[in-house]
């Protein structure tokens, strides 16, 4: 019997094919900043640089940790984040300019850190690619973290890059049930197209790892096993977890989204993700931010491991190379570098 599957990439037409109201609607915004490489010292994360092509995200994925940077414009880490988008159109002319600079210390560039380098507006605007352009031309590496795959639109680009050691990427899976993706991530490409973009990638020598990001208690907790097996089955070299975590505007919105999703466990959830975040509803420091504590961490921990063991992904992410770089022409003083 044949089955549907609701798919991120349409669901804007949803209402307008059911001859309903017609849903809210993207805008983009031309955003000019001054520089486009974001730096961190973070002692958390694995990288110190990264490049948000874009503000906002289509996906709406409603634990998304980035919703509160919309305050900076006056706008809404509600609805304003998923449509009221700003895009970056001279970042790949910044980037140019900013390797181009005289004493610029390499290391991986990541993509998909804030918000997602492949949304849909990528389709149109391109601005990840030209920046992959730049990085692929100067020898330069690159991490990219995405929930599409709109990614395999870019193998031409990643492939010879993988193959010097100068690419990786990430899928991000949360759910494997088609309903609570569609619920948790409402515009992101169903999870069998993720899986089969990590295939893809992994065909064409991309080194791939799929991030389980978030897991939800009550919700997703349970497929973690599977998700695993999952990813294992479509050649990831590895795989990654994160509990979900709650900053700032985000917990009032995940909340909502409880009562009108899951009212059944709203309380139960909201129980283990404080049990898991020193009893808030989020831990911001460093150290446990990404990991969590307590009981219930320390048991998808064990879960997490005893899942990779079994299924031979015991991998972490393997360094790239920073030594094939060379700066874009026209770098000032390279001659008396």
């Amino acid at each position: 019997m044949p089955e549907r599957e609701a798919d991120g990439d349409w669901l804007d037409d949803r209402e307008w094919l059911d001859e309903g109201p017609p849903p809210l609607r993207t805008t983009v915004t031309v955003e000019t900043p001054r520089t486009i490489i974001t730096r961190n010292t973070s002692p958390d994360i694995g990288f110190d640089r990264s490049i948000n092509p874009y503000r906002g995200c289509e996906h709406g994925c409603i634990y998304c940790f980035a919703r509160p940077t919309h305050a900076f414009h006056d706008l809404s880490p509600g609805l304003d984040f998923e449509s009221r988008l700003f895009a970056k159109p001279d970042a790949a002319m910044l980037l140019r300019a900013e390797l181009a600079k005289r004493g610029y210390v390499v290391r991986p560039i990541a993509f998909g850190t804030n918000t997602d380098p492949y949304q849909p507006i990528e389709a149109e605007w391109r601005i990840t690619r030209q920046c992959i352009e730049v990085l692929s031309e100067t020898g330069h590496p690159l991490t990219i973290t995405t929930k599409s795959d709109r990614v395999t639109r870019d193998i031409d680009l990643l492939s010879p890059m993988a193959a010097r050691g100068l690419a990786a990427v990430a899928v991000s899976i949360t759910s494997l049930d088609p309903r609570i993706a569609m619920t948790v991530e409402p515009r992101a490409p169903a999870p069998e197209r993720r899986l089969a973009a990590v295939r893809k990638l992994v065909d064409a020598g991309i080194p791939t790892y799929v991030s389980i990001a978030p897991v939800i208690p009550a919700i997703t907790d349970h497929e973690m096993e599977h998700l695993i097996e999952r990813a294992a089955q479509a050649g990831a070299h590895g795989v990654t977890f994160i509990p979900v975590r709650l900053p700032f505007e985000v917990a009032p919105l995940f909340k909502a989204w409880l009562d009108m999703h899951f009212p059944d466990r709203a309380g139960k959830v909201m129980a283990t993700i404080q049990s898991i975040r020193g009893g808030r509803d989020n831990d911001p420091n460093f150290h446990t931010r990404m990991r969590g504590s307590g009981p219930w961490a320390e048991l998808l921990r064990t879960r997490f491991k005893i899942a990779c063991r079994k299924n031979g992904l015991l991998g972490e992410w393997k360094p790239l190379r920073t030594d094939l770089f060379r700066p874009p022409p026209g770098r000032q003083g390279e001659l008396f570098g």
